[in-house]
């Protein structure tokens, strides 16, 4: 299933990652509520996720459009590329992300790769082990990107001069 970033009139980028649907068994038969995982971004190094319930699958989205446009973060991007190699965890997903040269492209699986279109990330090469689950890879692939610092961002917390 190809999932196609939808641009939205203000320039971002808003994916659909997952819609996950739950049944409960009541006296009258199945009652089923769905839950949907969105990333968002600008293209221009910011990014956020969102995860939305509800009882029907619009609403769901929008609900975690909301919380995805209120997690926003910045993320270095340095030539379309990241600055240096990082591994993310979170609960049993690893990610690792590694700089690429221009022209390379997203070398992904689909949740990471949402997130770093939605982040402007031209070229990288990642790789994610253990789990392939979608929202505990957004939330590794998240750990790793808060990770990220810039060379002028080092040389002021180290408060030396590293050329």
């Amino acid at each position: 299933m190809a999932i196609v970033p939808e641009q939205t009139n203000d320039g971002s980028v808003e994916r659909v990652l997952n819609i996950k649907r739950c049944a409960a068994v009541v006296k009258g038969g199945r009652r089923f509520s769905f839950a949907a995982l969105v990333v968002t971004g600008d293209g221009k190094g910011r990014v956020g996720y969102g995860y939305g319930k509800a009882n029907e699958v619009p609403p769901s989205v929008s609900k975690a459009q909301k919380q995805a446009n209120r997690e926003v973060m910045d993320v270095p991007v340095v030539q379309g590329s990241i600055p240096h190699a990082v591994i993310g965890r979170y609960g049993a997903a690893k990610v690792i992300l590694l700089p690429a040269n221009p022209g390379t492209g997203i070398i992904a699986g689909p949740a990471v790769r949402a997130v770093c279109e939605a982040a402007g990330i031209k070229d990288i090469l990642t790789k994610s082990f253990r789990s392939n689950n979608p929202s505990v890879l957004v939330k590794a692939t998240f750990n790793a990107l808060k990770q990220l610092r810039t060379r002028e961002q080092v040389e002021q917390l180290r408060g030396v001069n590293l050329s």
